[in-house]
C-alpha cells in the first residue's frame, strides 16, 4: 500500500458524491454493456508479452527437521530488551505480551499441523519471467466453474485463503450451489514463500501483473476473474489496467482510491476515509517507512532473530485486524505463528519486505489509477482506511459490485472466510449471468 498524500491547503473540489451506501448489484443487462464498453475502450497500458511458462512442476514443503530445531534454540536464547516504560502498546508490542508468545511457539506450536494442511492442496511451480513462481491451483469438480485468481499481500501467503478455498472451489458441500462454483489459482508473490527471490530490481506490482496473465495464459484459461487484498489489489488493478486477456473482472477488498487531491470540504464517510489513513500514518507506519526505505538493512534483524521477527508481524496484526486491542479476538495464535512460521522458515523477511521498495520506485501515488474493466468491492470496517464509495465510483467507471459489511479487517480471507466466500459469491454472479 502506498502511503497516501493528505494535504490541508490549496486543495480542490470535486463534484459533489453520491451519498447512497446501500450495496450495489448491477443488472445483468447493465453489466454486460458495462463488459462491452470496457472491451471496446482497447489496453490502457501497452506491455511486452512474456514467454510462456515453463513445464508445472508439482510441489510439496516439508520444513527440515533441523530447521525446526534452529528456530526453538534461537527462540530459547533470546535476548530481551526492558520492557515497555507505558501500559499499553503505544510503543510496540508489549514484552510481558511477546513473552507469552513466543513461549508458546517455542514450546507448544506444531508447524507440521500447517504443513499438513498445506499439502493437502495441489501445488506447483512454474518459471515465468526468469523466476520459478509457486501457486496453489484447485479446480471445481462442477462444470463452468469460474476461473479465479486470489492474490495476496503482506505479511500474508496463500495460506490466508486455506479456508476458503473449499467453498469457493465446492460449494455444494459448503451450503451453495454449484453455479457458484470457482476454480482457485493463488500465486505467491515473488519473494515471498515458495516463489524465487528476485535477484535484481523491477518486480513490482506491474510486472507481477503481468506474470499473472502469463500463468492464467499457460494454464489454458480464457476467461476469469481476479480478487486481491493489500498489495494483492494492486497487482489486481494492474491486471485489469494491462487488460490480462482473459480477464473479464475484478474485485478488491482494498481498493486504493484516494484522489490527488482532496477537497477541503468532505462528507462523514470521505473524512473517515481521510482520518483512518492519516491515523495509520500517524501510529502505525514504522514498518512501512523501514521497509520502502531500508528493506535490506531490515532485513538483517528480521532474518536473524525468531523474535524480532515475530515482533514485527503480531504489531501488525493488532493494528489492522478487527480487534479491541488484542490480535486474538480476529486471529487465532496459530493463525498468527503460521504465518510468522512461514516466513521465518523460507527466509523470506527481506525478500518480501523489497516489494514496498520497488512500489516506493514509482513515485508517490494516493490510488492506483483508473480501471475501465467492471470493479466490484468489499469493505471490511476495521481496514486501515474505509474506502468511500463516492471515491471509487471516480476510480471505477463500471463499478459493479458494492458491499460495506459489519466485521473484518485487512486480512479479510483470514478473519471472515465466511463472509469473504460470500462476497466473491455474491460480487461475481453478475458475470456469470452477463
Amino acid at each position: 500500500m502506498q502511503p497516501a498524500r493528505l494535504p490541508e491547503k490549496e486543495m480542490t473540489l470535486f463534484a459533489e458524491p453520491q451519498s447512497h451506501l446501500k450495496p450495489l448489484v448491477m443488472s445483468r443487462r447493465t453489466f454486460a454493456a458495462a463488459i462491452a464498453a470496457a472491451a471496446g475502450a482497447g489496453p490502457l497500458l501497452h506491455t511486452a508479452a512474456l514467454a510462456a511458462p515453463s513445464a508445472l512442476k508439482p510441489f510439496r514443503f516439508n520444513a527440515p527437521q533441523a530447521a525446526l530445531d534452529d528456530l526453538r534454540g534461537r527462540l530459547a536464547q533470546t535476548r530481551w530488551p526492558e520492557r515497555e516504560t507505558v501500559t499499553d502498546w503505544t510503543q510496540g508490542v508489549p514484552e510481558a505480551q511477546l513473552r507469552s508468545w513466543l513461549d508458546y511457539w517455542r514450546s507448544s506450536y506444531d508447524w507440521r499441523r500447517c504443513e499438513s494442511r498445506l499439502n493437502r492442496f495441489d501445488q506447483y511451480r512454474t518459471k515465468i519471467d526468469g523466476l520459478n513462481i509457486h501457486f496453489l491451483h484447485v479446480r471445481s469438480p462442477h462444470p463452468n466453474a469460474l476461473p479465479l485468481i486470489i492474490t495476496h499481500g503482506w505479511p500474508s501467503s496463500v495460506l490466508d485463503f486455506l479456508k476458503v478455498i473449499g467453498p469457493l472451489t465446492d460449494p455444494v458441500a459448503h451450503g451453495g450451489g454449484a453455479g457458484d462454483g470457482f476454480d482457485v489459482i493463488i500465486p505467491s508473490l515473488p519473494g515471498f514463500a515458495f516463489s524465487d527471490k528476485p535477484a535484481g530490481p523491477g518486480w513490482d506490482a506491474k510486472r507481477i501483473a503481468r506474470a499473472w496473465a502469463t500463468l492464467m495464459s499457460g494454464l489454458d484459461y480464457r476467461r476469469y476473474v481476479a480478487q486481491g487484498g493489500d498489495w494483492g489489489a494492486f497487482v489486481t488493478t494492474a491486471m485489469a489496467q494491462q487488460r490480462a486477456p482473459g480477464l473479464a473482472a475484478i474485485h478488491l477488498n482494498f481498493p486504493q482510491v484516494i484522489p490527488d487531491q482532496i477537497p477541503a470540504e468532505l462528507p462523514s464517510e470521505e473524512r473517515r476515509a481521510v482520518e483512518g489513513m492519516a491515523r495509520f500514518q500517524r501510529d502505525g507506519f514504522g514498518y512501512f517507512t523501514m521497509q520502502s526505505t531500508r528493506p535490506q538493512t531490515i532485513g538483517y534483524a528480521l532474518a536473524d532473530s525468531p523474535a524480532g521477527w515475530a515482533a514485527w508481524l503480531f504489531d501488525i496484526y493488532r493494528g489492522v485486524t478487527d480487534n479491541n486491542g488484542d490480535p486474538e479476538q480476529a486471529l487465532t495464535r496459530d493463525e498468527m505463528l503460521d504465518q510468522i512460521s512461514l516466513y521465518w522458515l523460507t527466509n523470506t523477511a527481506a525478500s518480501s519486505a523489497r516489494l514496498y521498495f520497488e512500489q516506493r520506485a514509482l513515485g508517490p501515488r494516493n490510488n492506483a489509477g483508473v480501471v475501465e474493466l467492471p470493479v466490484g468491492c468489499s469493505i471490511f470496517p476495521r481496514e486501515v482506511y474505509r474506502a468511500p464509495r463516492s471515491w471509487a465510483e471516480r476510480m471505477y467507471p463500471n463499478l459493479f459490485y458494492w458491499n460495506e459489511l459489519d466485521r473484518g479487517g485487512h486480512f479479510a480471507a483470514l478473519e471472515q472466510p465466511a463472509l469473504f466466500v460470500q462476497e466473491i459469491r455474491n460480487c461475481f454472479r453478475a458475470l456469470r449471468r452477463a
